[in-house]
């Protein structure tokens, strides 16, 4: 497990590339809102009945990101230099852009 500074300066960095891949993509695709809050992000979809939240937990060292009823906990990898998701070997920016892909039903959507 990585110390408590690298992964606040780990998570900060990965958080804060993917927050603006998602206002790129939000200003595209039209079919989410994103905010963030106290380092909490939220991403809203148009009809307002779900959406995800992505926050960091420090005392376990991940990201977690709360989508469609599931709950996914991304690991440091030294060797990918991101947050991954070991059952998939996904990184952070490759699964939220799979799970909005997913809820929305549109293969399009990309984060820069």
């Amino acid at each position: 497990m990585i110390d408590e500074a690298t992964f606040r300066r780990e998570s900060d960095s990965s958080l804060e590339a993917l927050k603006q891949s998602l206002i790129a993509a939000e200003d595209d695709s039209g079919t989410f809102e994103f905010e963030d809050n106290n380092g909490v992000m939220n991403i809203i979809f148009e009809n307002g009945s779900s959406k995800f939240v992505l926050t960091p937990n420090t005392p376990v060292r991940q990201i977690w990101i709360s989508a469609q009823s599931t709950s996914y906990k991304l690991d440091w990898s030294e060797s990918a230099h991101d947050f991954t998701l070991s059952k998939t070997g996904e990184d952070l920016k490759t699964l939220t852009q799979r799970l909005l892909r997913e809820h929305l039903g549109d293969p399009t959507i990309a984060l820069p």
